[in-house]
């Protein structure tokens, strides 16, 4: 686990290097908490209490509140995790209010605006067409799968360039990117303007070998039924 840590905090400052930022100019809750799998592979990467080791250019939209739940409000943010990964399972329950917007980005770069990455929309009754489960500009959907005020449950695969997103239990993406356009990259949650109040709970990764096959094989067992 402590090589896990150590590389998970390269990752997160070599992204910063890459992208021109100093460390200064980060926000930066706490250390990050540390990585300890469950009994079927996942590392929950909240504590329930902080944003501890998380990622921010706009600390002011997000906090944990007293349910334990993180919260997206206010202008445009992005909360990015403090480690990087290329084949994974990332999943979330969700609750977005009336008009409300949010997403979950993965493969995804650190930086200030519009993240460069693969994002699954949170998005239900907002005038973007894209809804939720959306495989943002790759696979819409145009359809609401989801009520607003409601909680959900988005579960994301990456595996070389195949992504699957399920929305509670239906598969609704099973897509193969044949530009192969993100290989590797952070975790993020997405504040989109003003108006978005999003909750977040339960928030966990879930990293998979770099072989195909023998993610997949592992993929099979937390998805049944999948090709």
């Amino acid at each position: 686990m402590k090589r896990l840590r150590v590389q998970g905090a390269l990752a997160a400052l070599l992204g910063l290097v890459l992208t021109g930022v100093s460390v200064s100019g980060q926000t930066v809750s706490g250390k990050a908490a540390p990585l300890v799998p469950d009994a079927e592979g996942w590392y929950a990467l909240f504590d329930g209490k902080t944003l501890s080791g998380w990622l921010t250019f706009d600390p002011h939209a997000w906090k944990v509140t007293p349910e334990g739940m993180i919260e997206g409000t206010g202008p445009r943010s992005h909360l990015f995790s403090p480690g990087t990964y290329r084949n994974m399972e990332f999943r979330a329950e969700i609750k977005l209010n009336h008009k409300g917007n949010s997403g979950m980005y993965f493969r995804t770069a650190l930086g200030e605006g519009w993240p460069s990455g693969y994002e699954s929309q949170v998005e239900n009754t907002s005038p973007d067409p894209q809804r939720t489960g959306s495989l943002y500009n790759f696979v819409k959907i145009g359809k609401q799968l989801v009520d607003d005020d409601t909680w959900w449950t988005q579960h994301i695969v990456a595996i070389g360039n195949r992504i699957i997103i399920k929305v509670n239990d239906e598969i609704v993406v099973d897509f193969v990117d044949e530009k192969n356009t993100y290989t590797q990259g952070h975790l993020a949650l997405q504040q989109h303007d003003p108006g978005s109040v999003v909750l977040y709970k339960n928030v966990a990764v879930k990293p998979l070998p770099d072989d195909p096959k023998a993610a997949l094989a592992i993929v099979r067992g937390d998805l049944p039924g999948l090709k």
